[in-house]
């Protein structure tokens, strides 16, 4: 049986993130394991990808969609520290890392 446990924030570490037509990457917090990503977004699909630090693949529309309004939050390697993110114009990100929560 797996047990849930709530997204615990790491306070300090969320991050205004305004996705575009060409991916761009931000830094995460090293030793976090999750990450949640909030679209506050009225109309525009926003997606991305979590890597290492040294892998400099661009975010696609291939990668994880955060809808509209959604939130979503991710399990990630503890020293992974880099994320890429790709939308149309007028997405807004909020991304704070974390443990739990998935």
């Amino acid at each position: 049986m797996t047990i849930r446990a709530p997204f615990k924030p790491h306070y300090g570490t969320n991050q205004v993130v305004t996705p575009a037509a060409a991916s761009a990457d931000i830094a995460l917090t090293k030793g976090d394991k999750s990450v949640r990503v909030r679209n506050s977004a009225a109309t525009n699909i926003g997606y991305f990808r979590i890597t290492a630090s040294t892998d400099t693949s661009a975010a696609t529309t291939a990668d994880m969609p955060v809808s509209p309004g959604e939130t979503v939050i991710v399990e990630k390697e503890q020293d992974w520290t880099r994320m890429a993110t790709i939308s149309a114009a007028g997405t807004t990100f909020q991304v704070m890392t974390g443990e739990g929560g998935y």
